[in-house]
């Protein structure tokens, strides 16, 4: 367990199908989503393994009930991995998919499941979530996202969310002070390395803690989907270098936690 002052740098993957073509209008076979999806996974847990760095997987249920040996190996990794959900499917969240998608996951994995994170960011009644079993909710992105969201005045800090049917831990994906330069995937891709340490480094001081995302599909060859550029460039092996990197530089300015722990810590300081 971290101390209370140590900062930790969450790193988290949302572990679906590959189908961010079909957003763009391009057809994908559903079996090609999925084999592209669990070979990303399969590079994502060999690189953290050669780093020893530990991570939180937000996994749908229908991942996980195709590839139950891979939810296992997280499950059971001596890093301490997470498993969280990502819902039931990665589409429409449906009544009863929220404890179904965590009753699943634990079933599977032989271990409990505390986070949700939507497909997409999508919003979520807490009250919800809460409802179903989860103690925290790591599906908000507090920066204005052209064509998807503007949360640029959203809480930047984890925090706890009193509602009916209990508190939740809301956790942000991490986004600077006053510019709300963001650390999450399309950052990393886009953005120069100078600039996301910059950002690492004022988000580790301003919070005490940094928590970022990325997909297992974007480390693997992506190029000729139809996609834009903003999501296509630096893909694979090009990819997996430049977040070893960071990871190496992350991890010798911060503890490298799960969102668990992470919500574990704010819940606390809530109470104090």
């Amino acid at each position: 367990m971290a101390a209370a002052d140590t900062p930790l740098a969450c790193l988290s993957f949302d572990v679906e199908p590959f189908d961010i073509p079909v957003e763009y209008g391009r057809a994908i076979d559903v079996e090609k989503q999925y084999d592209i999806g669990s070979a990303g996974l399969i590079r994502v847990l060999d690189l953290l393994d050669a780093e020893r760095a530990r991570a939180t997987f937000f996994i749908t249920a229908e991942f996980a009930l195709r590839f139950p040996a891979m939810v296992r190996r997280i499950a059971e990794s001596p890093l301490g991995h997470e498993i969280a959900s990502h819902g039931y499917t990665h589409g429409d969240l449906e009544p009863g998919h929220l404890l179904l998608s965590r009753t699943t996951l634990e079933g599977i994995g032989r271990t409990s499941v505390t986070g949700f994170r939507r497909a997409r960011m999508a919003p979520t009644d807490a009250a919800q979530i809460a409802a179903a079993g989860y103690t925290y909710n790591a599906g908000e992105n507090p920066i204005w996202l052209p064509g998807r969201y503007n949360h640029f005045f959203a809480p930047r800090r984890p925090r706890i969310e009193n509602t009916a049917s209990g508190s939740l831990v809301q956790i942000p994906a991490s986004a600077t002070p006053l510019l709300r330069v963001p650390l999450f995937w399309l950052a990393f891709k886009n953005l120069p390395m100078p600039l996301i340490r910059a950002a690492s480094r004022r988000v580790l001081h301003a919070d005490r803690s940094l928590n970022t995302y990325f997909h297992p599909w974007e480390f693997m060859e992506i190029q000729g989907f139809g996609l834009p550029a903003v999501v296509r460039r630096i893909d694979g092996r090009p990819l997996l270098d430049r977040l070893a990197a960071y990871l190496r530089w992350l991890a010798s300015r911060a503890e490298l936690a799960t969102y668990n722990t992470l919500a574990a810590r704010a819940a606390a300081e809530a109470k104090a």
